[in-house]
């Protein structure tokens, strides 16, 4: 087995005429733990929307694990999204399912598990993120840091390979968000997971990833380690992981 797990190749996509991703490469290795960093509207977003093919490029490929993802038939990719969990931006509970319905959704539908084996991983995945006593409240009784967690949760139910992050802690007070990226990083030490995950919030990028990739104008500026961009003499990046209005970054 090949340590290469995701192959990104000339990745292009255009929105109405507007380019956002003009040519990426990356290579993704199983274990990578990874932060992509940027502007906001810079395709970070975008970029991962292909590794689980809810966009498919205009040109380039994304194989995961050898497998071009956009030539994929439905079965191959349905096992392959199974084997990769995302935790989105908002958590994107469903408000009218208990906190327990929500983790078990993805193993109900996939019809392979018993109600019991359901509860009993449903159980397991709220322990591991410190939520084993929340299993019949509903989503609206739940503050921004304990949704990201039922969140997490469920994009662990299934035990993926890959673990995808949009924006983990947005939206989340600093004490919150530092919560938060501990147990990011816990997870993949337990479960010996890829993360890949997209943020602007640097104190979470140093602490979570041991690689940070920058996208600027639509290609891969930076890539390298939180030491390596620190130290970096390239103004661009510089300029975005220091927070300053001064630069060759224009503020959009």
């Amino acid at each position: 087995m090949s340590d290469q797990l995701i192959q990104i190749e000339h990745l292009r996509k255009s929105f109405g005429g507007n380019e956002v991703l003009k040519g990426i490469d990356l290579t993704i290795s199983r274990g990578d733990a990874i932060a992509i960093i940027g502007q906001s509207g810079c395709g970070k977003s975008v970029l991962l929307k292909h590794l689980i093919r809810l966009l498919k490029p205009d040109e380039g490929t994304v194989t995961f694990d050898g497998q071009d993802i956009a030539t994929a038939d439905s079965r191959w990719l349905r096992e392959m999204r199974y084997r990769v969990g995302v935790l989105f931006q908002s958590a994107a509970l469903f408000d009218s399912m208990s906190v327990a319905e929500n983790v078990g959704l993805g193993l109900k539908e996939s019809r392979e598990y018993s109600p019991k084996q359901i509860a009993e991983k449903v159980a397991e995945k709220l322990d591991l993120v410190g939520l084993g006593s929340a299993t019949n409240k509903y989503p609206s009784e739940l503050s921004g840091g304990m949704r990201k967690r039922v969140g997490l949760a469920r994009a662990i139910a299934t035990d993926p390979e890959v673990l995808l992050y949009d924006e983990p802690t947005t939206g989340l007070d600093p004490i919150t968000s530092d919560m938060i990226n501990d147990l990011i990083v816990d997870l993949r030490d337990k479960l010996n997971v890829t993360s890949i995950a997209v943020t602007h919030d640097m104190v979470s990028a140093y602490k979570i990833a041991d690689r940070i990739v920058m996208l600027y104008d639509g290609v891969v500026q930076f890539d390298g380690t939180p030491k390596d961009a620190q130290t970096t003499d390239d103004p661009i990046v510089q300029q975005f992981i220091n927070g300053r209005a001064i630069g060759p970054i224009q503020v959009r």
